[in-house]
Parts: C-alpha cells; sequence; structure tokens
C-alpha cells in the first residue's frame, strides 16, 4: 500500500477536525470531484479508518485518539520541562523500529533520543517474527533511538526498564493500575494492552545502539482485531479522551528518566518495582525456546532481568530474547 497522497491527507485532516462534512464540500476545497472524494475515503477505509457516512450529512471520522501532529508533541514535551527528543511523524511506514535500524546499517549520524512515530505501519514486528497489527491512525506505533556506553551485555535488562516507562505514563496519564509480563508485554486486567521490541547494534564490550519500539493499542479497528490471536485490549476501552501527542511527548519524558536510571544503577532500583507488577505472580507458567519447553512457578525476576523460575522446590533464572514465557494450561 503506498502512502496517503496530498488529497488523502487533506480529506484525512478535514475529518479530524471532528463533526460531518459533506463530499461536495470536500470536493470543493481540493478541486476534484465528489466520486474522487468517494474513492479516497474508500482507500482511507481500506487502511483501518473508521468513516462512515450519513445521507444529508456527509462524512464522519469515528476516532476518538486524533492524528499526530510534530507541533503539537513538542509543546506538550516541552511543558514537561524537557527538550532532548527529537520526534518524526511519519504518515506510513514500514516499521518505526526498522527505519531506526536501516539508519544505524548506513553509519548516519543518530542522536539519543531520535523518536520515530508512524500512523501506520506495514511491516510491523513483534518479537520472535511475529507481525504487530498496525492500522492507520488507530494505535500508537513508536521507536527511540539510545545509545550506550556501557556494551551489548549492560543492555541486557533494557525491557524491564522500558515496561516501567509504560507504566510510569500509563499511570501519570490515564491513572491505569497495569501489569507486566517478562520480558516485554503490557497487561491490563489480563488482556494484552502493549508490547516492547529492543533491538540492538554494537560489540559485547564497546559502545552499543538500541532502538526501542514500542506499540500501544489506543483504538483497534474490529476488522483488524480479528486477526489477534491472543486476548487483547486498547486504551479506548478503558479511558474516556486519549489524546496520541501528549501520550507520545508523555512517554518518551518518562523513557528518558528511566534510560537515565539504568545508565546509573541498572535495575538495582527497578526490579523489584517491576515484581509488583508482575502478571504472573505465584502462577504456573510455561517457558518455550522453540526447541524445548518447561514448566514451573514464577517467582519474577532477578536485579539482571532474569526470570526466576521455581522447580522442584529450586529457582533459576533464565534469560534470552528467544524465550517465551505463558500461563501454563492445567
Amino acid at each position: 500500500m503506498k502512502a496517503p497522497d496530498g488529497n488523502k491527507l487533506a480529506i484525512l485532516n478535514a475529518l479530524n477536525q471532528g463533526g460531518f462534512i459533506s463530499g461536495q464540500l470536500l470536493g470543493e476545497q481540493l478541486g476534484i470531484s465528489r466520486a474522487a472524494v468517494s474513492k479516497h475515503i474508500q482507500s482511507l477505509q481500506e487502511m483501518g479508518l473508521d468513516i462512515f457516512k450519513v445521507s444529508g450529512k456527509g462524512y464522519s471520522l469515528n476516532n476518538t485518539v486524533g492524528l499526530l501532529d510534530q507541533n503539537k508533541i513538542a509543546q506538550c514535551y516541552q511543558a514537561l520541562g524537557s527538550r532532548g527528543a527529537q520526534v518524526e511523524v511519519h504518515p506510513i511506514i514500514d516499521s518505526t523500529n526498522s527505519e531506526l535500524m536501516r539508519r544505524i546499517a548506513a553509519k548516519k549520524t543518530l542522536d539519543s533520543g531520535t523518536v520515530i512515530v508512524a500512523e501506520m505501519q506495514q511491516a510491523g514486528r513483534g518479537r520472535r517474527g511475529r507481525v504487530w497489527q498496525s492500522p492507520f491512525g488507530a494505535n500508537l506505533y513508536y521507536s527511540y533511538f539510545w545509545r550506550l556506553d556501557d556494551g551489548l551485555q549492560a543492555a541486557m535488562g533494557m525491557s524491564i526498564a522500558v515496561g516501567l516507562a509504560v507504566y510510569d505514563t500509563l499511570k501519570a496519564l490515564y491513572q491505569l493500575d497495569i501489569e507486566l509480563k517478562w520480558p516485554n508485554d503490557i497487561y491490563l486486567n489480563k488482556e494484552k494492552l502493549a508490547g516492547v521490541l529492543v533491538e540492538l547494534d554494537g560489540q559485547p564490550q564497546g559502545p552499543c545502539q538500541l532502538v526501542i519500539g514500542i506499540g500501544i493499542n489506543l483504538q483497534m479497528p474490529e476488522s483488524f482485531s480479528q486477526q489477534i490471536d491472543q486476548a487483547w485490549t486498547d486504551l479506548n476501552q478503558h479511558c474516556e479522551q486519549i489524546d496520541k501527542n501528549q501520550l507520545v511527548a508523555h512517554l518518551t519524558y518518562h523513557l528518558e528518566l528511566r534510560l537515565a536510571q539504568y545508565s546509573q544503577t541498572g535495575l538495582h532500583d527497578m526490579y523489584q518495582q517491576w515484581n509488583l507488577l508482575n502478571a504472573f505472580a505465584g502462577q504456573c507458567v510455561e517457558l518455550n525456546t522453540g526447541h524445548r519447553s518447561w514448566r514451573g512457578i514464577c517467582e519474577g525476576i532477578d536485579a539482571n532481568g532474569g526470570i526466576r523460575i521455581r522447580q522442584d522446590g529450586e529457582v533459576k533464572s533464565y534469560y534470552g530474547g528467544e524465550i517465551s514465557l505463558r500461563k501454563a494450561q492445567l
């Protein structure tokens, strides 16, 4: 699917003002026919936007989360007292993480705090090669670049710190009490709300570069939700009002705070807080590497971010990005 052209974006911006707008008025504003307006509307609907038509009134966008606006993000971010981030807004991208990883591979100069957000991803990715459903304008697709001077080993517990930053954000904005699932999922009422994908480039001992991807379900269209193979939820089901630009600013701010904390003390001051939010605390779980699986009781994480599993009275810690954890089916 191609990126939306100027007419589609103009129609989208007009609809984003709220209320109804007629096809005739849209056509007059853009200098195109009503039939062309109708085709653009249909194309936007295929991207996942919930646009409906009422005879005699026109078109309306059923989207309570709004669209991304670089200036509004900057204003909100500065109001929080921060100045360091550089936020790029893209209408459509293959993947926000992939874009930053390409820039790293091409040796382009990137400053820590470079953020890419998009309205839609054509090839959104989760852990272990899973597809991340990314319809246009419905959810948050976010990636943050960060340079770490202490080597890849020092980045081992990064998803723990990022999960806490998401917790901080949702607590501050919406007073939500989320739970965290090792190593990178965010749950609300036992359903998946968000996910984290941290990708690394660098040497074991030298400086490394990290791309921190975060996807948060905001207002998932029914047509896309049918393709999700696990229990899920979105913010729209729990919050009366969502401002996507405010969310980007707060997420960036809280991520900066957690990364600064991580740089100074690692997970020393964070892992116990994470354990208080552990979605599977004391439950029987199953670990799976793809080659083997085993069960045990989830005892939270250790100070290095490894998951602690009790088996036959003995507690062991497990590490690694290719391990998956789920509640055991009894």
